[in-house]
């Protein structure tokens, strides 16, 4: 009898879509991290090859479910907007999240941040911004060769990958997009939206008043 040659397949690797953390620990950081993600999935929402998510596991490396990172808000250029339970990077096309956020709590230890600077700077993050909203510190850096480098004067700094700004002039952070406008919460924009929803309808009755029917 021929030996007989017996072919296993290799175990599915399972990938989870959590890491069992909660996403914020507190109203403040959750409410920044909200608008870090939605300011920049609105900003770039006509381009679509660039892709934008929130506390979405980034696995870098195939084979290996242990190592793994969860930014706050991360941004990857080159790649298309869509459905992901999480970011595999070898099914991305080898590429990185270019820009990454972290929003941090008073929890926040500092061997952990030291963890994720570390994981960043290995995988090829270009820009990585830590901002304390209890502090209202932000601290930025910068992809020079191989390591992330900080950003000396972070107060005024235009981001090269997103063009935005940050200002912190006014004692707070605000991040204002290339035509000049901040990023806002989502009760921030429902207070603008109503404003200029009000206006339309004053300008509406002022037309109406004067024989004029508004168009539309």
């Amino acid at each position: 009898m021929s030996p007989q040659t017996v072919l296993r397949s290799k175990p599915k690797i399972h990938y989870p879509d959590s890491d069992g953390r909660p996403i914020a620990e507190n109203t403040l950081q959750f409410q920044w991290i909200v608008t870090l993600q939605g300011g920049l999935d609105a900003m770039f929402r006509d381009d679509p090859d660039v892709f934008v998510a929130g506390d979405l596991l980034w696995y870098p490396v195939e084979g290996d479910n242990k190592l793994s990172a969860a930014p706050d808000a991360l941004v990857a250029f080159g790649r298309p907007k869509g459905y992901r339970g999480s970011y595999k990077q070898w099914e991305e096309d080898g590429i990185a999240p270019q820009v990454v956020f972290e929003v941090l709590s008073p929890n926040n230890r500092w061997s952990e941040m030291m963890d994720k600077f570390r994981f960043y700077e290995r995988f090829g993050v270009e820009e990585y911004y830590v901002f304390d909203p209890d502090k209202v510190e932000l601290d930025g850096y910068l992809r020079q060769g191989d390591h992330l480098e900080p950003i000396e004067h972070i107060n005024g700094w235009q981001s090269p990958r997103l063009g935005v700004r940050f200002d912190l002039s006014s004692g707070d952070l605000q991040v204002l997009r290339p035509d000049g406008r901040p990023f806002a919460t989502y009760v921030e924009l429902a207070a603008q939206s109503d404003r200029e929803r009000q206006r339309a309808e004053r300008l509406a009755a002022q037309l109406r008043a004067l024989g004029v029917e508004p168009a539309g």
